[in-house]
């Protein structure tokens, strides 16, 4: 936990630091704003910015915007101090801490920074062996490719796997490729030199600079524009960046950890994710299964965001109804934990009573989640049928003796021409299998030969 308190250390301000270095955290000073961006600039960074309610928080903020520092922000002041408290939250502040400081307070505003919703919870055995082996791995320096569907906790388990690192008392530094465009993605990774580009107003070390020592996480590497990649492999390989703008080398020390959502195989194939970068990430791939298959972390994740969103809006942790469980499992998650979230917020807002019921879990347009799960299973059921009207309608008009030759012949075609294997699953001895294939050559029927399929066999 990085904290940079911005503003006067003098009597009240210093005891909240003196507390936040208690609680394990690494406390950097700046006097003021302008030493707070400069440090922030130079790679010095951190997870939590406390600030001085009198400083002019709204500059701040918008300083950090312009630059593209995305950091949380809590003010403080003075008790009394109302109306800079209520300045301070329209600025941009996330909280408000009174001075003099409170121990637990600060405690619990640098619990609620460190964690942000990043426990890894898990229950399933198709879960426990991706945390295995992500155990396993955690403390070589291999580069780790974290592969799955949207919303399976890819940025979760890559943090897992920095906290169980020989890096883990170093920087964690998150990059989301997807979420910055394209021009500015170099500036963010690489860094840049004053006057590089408009709006380069000084000197700024990118995110492999500021994870130096740490661990470096390429969140959607796949959203990259391929020119980029070939700047990054580079910078992989040899631990070497160039800031932009500049022509002189800069040596770093990192771990790289990379997340993606789609099938990087098939964009190498496509050409739109370099080859040589995708083996370079992918030592170690670590594949996060869908949540609707590792049905055991359901009702775990979801006691969990519970008591979560319950702490959070000050109500009472209540329970699952009985019902509600049941249809928690039957859903099929299509936006995995982060669906999953979301529906448990919802639910903890308007369930009623003691305990959580089906009324209270609803989708977003306020339909309930039992109806959502309903109209699927009536969705499988109905295809099921016309799959089954299909295939009876396909044998109406048609001989015993053909449904038989086609069922032998696609039988021997999805064994590759086996014999023996056909025979077993057909149900009769290899002698009467022989003899209905030498008839069927007779008719004029290809017949695969022993590791050929029917299409190879024309």
């Amino acid at each position: 936990m990085r904290l940079m308190i911005i503003g006067s250390l003098r009597g009240q301000l210093s005891e909240a630091t003196r507390i936040a270095m208690d609680r394990g955290a690494k406390v950097l000073h700046a006097e003021t704003i302008d030493d707070a961006m400069k440090a922030l600039r130079t790679g010095r960074g951190a997870d939590l910015l406390m600030v001085e309610a009198t400083l002019n928080i709204a500059d701040l903020v918008a300083r950090l915007d312009h630059e593209r520092i995305c950091v949380p922000i809590v003010a403080c002041g003075v008790q009394n101090d109302a109306r800079a408290a209520v300045a301070a939250i329209r600025a941009g502040a996330k909280e408000y801490i009174p001075l003099p400081p409170d121990p637990e307070l600060i405690a619990a505003v640098l619990a609620a920074v460190a964690d942000d919703g990043h426990a890894l919870i898990f229950r399933d055995d198709a879960m426990a062996g991706v945390v295995k082996l992500a155990e396993q791995i955690a403390p070589s320096e291999a580069s780790v490719l974290i592969t799955g569907e949207s919303g399976t906790g890819k940025e979760v388990l890559a943090r897992y796997v920095h906290q169980k690192s020989n890096r883990a008392d170093k920087p964690f530094i998150s990059i989301n490729c997807a979420a910055i465009p394209e021009a500015l993605l170099e500036s963010e990774l690489f860094g840049h030199e004053k006057g590089a580009f408009t709006g380069a107003v000084a000197r700024r070390v990118g995110k492999f600079e500021e994870a130096n020592g740490g661990t470096l996480l390429l969140d959607e590497i796949s959203e990259m524009d391929i020119r980029l990649q070939a700047k990054l492999l580079r910078a992989i390989q040899e631990r070497m960046i160039d800031r932009v703008g500049s022509n002189r080398p800069v040596q770093v020390d990192i771990r790289i950890l990379a997340t993606s959502n789609r099938n990087l195989a098939e964009a190498v194939r496509e050409g739109s994710f370099r080859e040589d970068l995708f083996y370079r990430l992918n030592v170690v791939n670590l594949k996060l299964p869908a949540l609707r298959d590792r049905p055991a972390d359901i009702l775990a994740l979801a006691d969990h965001f519970g008591g979560k969103y319950a702490e959070a809006n000050g109500l009472p942790n209540r329970p699952l109804s009985d019902d509600a469980r049941r249809q928690l499992t039957l859903s099929r998650w299509p936006g995995n934990v982060r669906e999953l979230e979301n529906t448990i917020h919802r639910a903890v807002l308007l369930g009623t009573g003691d305990v959580i019921g089906v009324d209270a879990l609803r989708m977003p347009d306020g339909s309930r989640l039992d109806a959502m799960i309903g109209a699927h299973e009536d969705t499988i059921v109905g295809q099921a049928a016309q799959a089954a009207e299909a295939a009876t309608r396909s044998f109406v008009g048609r001989t015993v003796a053909d449904v038989e030759r086609e069922l032998i012949l696609d039988t021997l075609d999805h064994c590759l021409g086996n014999r023996t294997h056909a025979a077993n699953i057909l149900g009769i001895s290899i002698r009467t299998l022989r003899n209905k294939l030498h008839l069927y050559s007779d008719e004029g029927f290809t017949i695969p030969q022993p590791g050929e399929s029917r299409v190879a066999a024309r």
